[in-house]
């Protein structure tokens, strides 16, 4: 019988999703021969405000858009379906989905700082390995050792290019009438400006 490849499985509120978030999922899928990589827009996430107050279908529409073009990637609803707020529960929802497949659980490198206070942390790393990647401004070696804390093979530090590209950045650059070319997938760009988004 084969052996299972992981599924990765990146989070985030995707306001709008960017090119940093792809190129994250790629190198995710390169380095641990992840069988696919599944972006999971949230509903409400329990650590910050959607800014703009964009709904939750929205953020799903230009997620689906921003990964059509790759085979290796996927989309979620499951949180935004099941009302779900906290990573351990997506992780137990996900794994089921997907039939007990391993998880590989992909965030910003500033999340293992932070991942103390996150909701039932021990929960994430018995349902999935936790991946950071590297993000502008974050220490290097403060990661590092954050990622030990949690003991040998709990998190993995991803070698990855840090792109300074932000869902915030992109939004102000809309309010301040600046181009996000080359920042999004043109999908995304276009469904921006049809559907008049972060314009106030």
């Amino acid at each position: 019988m084969a052996v299972s490849r992981a599924i990765g499985v990146l989070g985030g509120s995707f306001n709008p999703p960017h090119l940093g978030h792809l190129a994250i999922a790629s190198d995710a899928c390169s380095q641990l021969d992840l069988e696919q990589v599944v972006f999971v827009p949230a509903a409400a996430p329990p650590h910050k405000d959607i800014a703009d107050d964009v709904p939750a279908g929205v953020r799903l529409e230009m997620t689906h858009l921003a990964v059509a073009a790759d085979e290796r990637f996927g989309v979620s609803s499951v949180e935004i379906d099941l009302g779900l707020r906290f990573t351990s529960d997506t992780l137990a929802e996900l794994q089921h989905r997907h039939g007990g497949a391993p998880l590989v659980f992909i965030a910003g490198s500033d999340a293992v700082l932070q991942f103390a206070g996150w909701h039932e942390p021990q929960q994430i790393l018995e349902r999935a390995l936790l991946v950071v990647a590297p993000r502008p401004g974050d220490d290097p070696g403060a990661v590092e050792r954050a990622a030990a804390m949690w003991g040998a093979g709990k998190v993995v530090v991803l070698s990855s290019v840090a792109i300074g590209v932000s869902s915030s950045m992109i939004r102000e650059r809309v309010h301040s009438g600046r181009p996000i070319r080359y920042l999004v997938p043109p999908a995304v760009e276009r469904f921006i400006a049809d559907h008049e988004l972060y314009r106030s």
